[in-house]
């Protein structure tokens, strides 16, 4: 029993199943659709708000620090992706790398993680975007915003682009790589503008001396409180290590670049560019802005939901904000699209393997797209996003994500132990090193998450090893190839 739950798909056999008539996609991405993609994910609500909570909270203007090691951690798991995407260019991500390096079961387990954590943050994302339509055009309480339920806002703009990605990756980059465009423009503009209003004097003091900060009580303490007794602090070195944990997840969405692989045209060359170019990108625009608004403002008064109107608003620029509220309202949307597009992909190759029912992830003769699992997963998520509050859940996604990180760079160790013959032409530097201090990395984040957020994610775990068992087990594609 135990090694048919190891069994492993070879990366030959992925490949060819990818381009079976009834599961192929169409190729039709570039590098720079890759690139649009990842900075249209990755820049949302980060830039527009962590920047200057966290600079309030954790580091002060040494948050620029933060976002610097928050972006090397990631730089080191992006090129684990990025080999792997390389080597395996096939819909999935960190579950088909599972799936050829560690086993079916993990596989399913990042998978099912996967479906749980887009689905969450895709709600979650919809939600603070019609929170955005209702302050930017004064919308009733009844139609849009926090108080709305439902939340007419984001059940629209889920339907709207759920029904754009069903009509393809290529338009739906189009229309990201003008909202995108947009949302750059607006980054750049608080850029140029708030540089003529920074005002030396709040750079001091650069690092704030450290405080010790409130522990938290029960379920509310991270793990790692719980396991040693540390006590967190605010500022100091250990503060710009606490603000690098938390701004860390402004720059997840890199990830979900990898899903699209099947549907690029020239993968073993456009995944690694445009993984890597999107994080680069995103790296010096997130340090810009925190440079610039911690110079505009003293850290002291950036805690607020709007950090970057704030700091105009202390430098007499009041008309600014809504301008950042246009670009808020796009750097959201292409959140959502990709994310649409990411999950359908996971559920698409889970669907193809046969661990989900295998009509799910069948591909439009036309379109080029899955089309019934798009359909699904925008009714699904649509209703989610209209009716139930999500906050609570928000921390679920972070370690869910951490999770999936860690199996994909234990996976670029495994496969180049066991498939050292594959043609590589991307290749992660310092490998099993490298890797392992990714994997040393996220597990240090993970521990720095509440106890609540580890009960949650090992009760989803727990009922995804049931629905495995129940179907995936008995319905597997290889499972039945191997049984023959």
């Amino acid at each position: 029993m135990l090694q048919g739950l190891m069994r492993t798909k070879s990366v030959e056999q992925s490949i060819a199943e990818a381009d079976e008539p009834k599961y192929r996609m169409k190729r039709s991405l570039s590098a720079l659709d890759l690139t649009v993609f990842g900075v249209g994910i990755i820049i949302g609500t980060g830039i527009f708000v962590l920047t200057g909570q966290q600079a309030a909270r954790n580091a002060g203007p040494a948050i620029i620090l933060s976002f610097l090691i928050a972006g090397v951690v990631c730089a080191l798991v992006a090129v684990c992706y990025a080999e792997l995407a390389t080597t395996l260019p096939v819909a999935g991500a960190a579950y088909t790398f599972s799936y050829a390096t560690l086993g079916e079961l993990v596989a399913w387990i990042i998978g099912w993680d996967l479906t749980l954590e887009l689905a969450i943050v895709t709600s979650v994302v919809a939600r603070g975007w019609s929170a955005y339509l209702h302050d930017l055009f004064n919308l009733p309480d009844t139609v849009a915003g926090d108080a709305a339920r439902p939340d007419w806002g984001a059940i629209f703009i889920v339907v709207l682009l759920g029904i754009m990605a069903l009509f393809g990756t290529k338009l739906s980059g189009r229309v990201s790589a003008v909202l995108v465009a947009v949302k750059v423009a607006v980054v750049l503009f608080v850029i140029a503008l708030g540089a003529f209003f920074i005002k030396a004097a709040n750079y001091t003091p650069f690092i704030p001396p450290s405080q010790p900060a409130e522990k938290q009580a029960g379920s509310d303490a991270p793990l790692l409180q719980v396991l040693l007794g540390v006590t967190p602090q605010h500022f100091g070195v250990f503060g710009i290590l606490a603000a690098a944990s938390i701004v860390f997840f402004a720059y997840i969405g890199f990830d979900v670049v990898a899903n699209t692989a099947e549907e690029t045209r020239n993968p073993q060359r456009d995944m690694p560019r445009g993984i890597l170019a999107s994080l680069a990108i995103c790296a010096v625009l997130y340090m810009a802005v925190s440079f610039v608004i911690t110079g505009m403002a003293h850290y002291t008064r950036l805690d607020t939901g709007a950090p970057l109107a704030r700091a105009f608003d202390e430098a007499g620029i009041i008309w600014a904000a809504k301008i950042i509220d246009v670009g808020a309202l796009s750097g959201i949307t292409t959140v959502i699209l990709v994310l649409l597009v990411g999950q359908t992909r996971v559920l698409f190759a889970m669907s193809r393997d046969g661990l989900l029912p295998r009509g799910l992830g069948a591909v439009h003769p036309r379109l080029g797209t899955p089309w019934i699992i798009t359909l699904v997963m925008a009714v699904a998520v649509s209703a989610l996003a209209g009716s139930v509050p999500l906050s609570q859940l928000t921390k679920l996604v972070n370690i869910g994500t951490l999770f999936a990180f860690v199996m994909v760079c234990l996976g670029v160790i495994v496969l180049r132990r066991t498939r050292p013959d594959l043609h590589r032409t991307f290749r992660a530097p310092g490998v099993p090193w490298l890797p392992a201090l990714a994997i040393l990395a996220c597990l240090w984040l993970m521990l720095n998450l509440p106890v609540k957020a580890w009960m949650r994610f090992l009760v989803w775990m727990a009922l995804g090893l049931v629905v495995y068992f129940a179907y995936g087990r008995h319905h597997s594609r290889l499972g039945r190839r191997l049984r023959r």
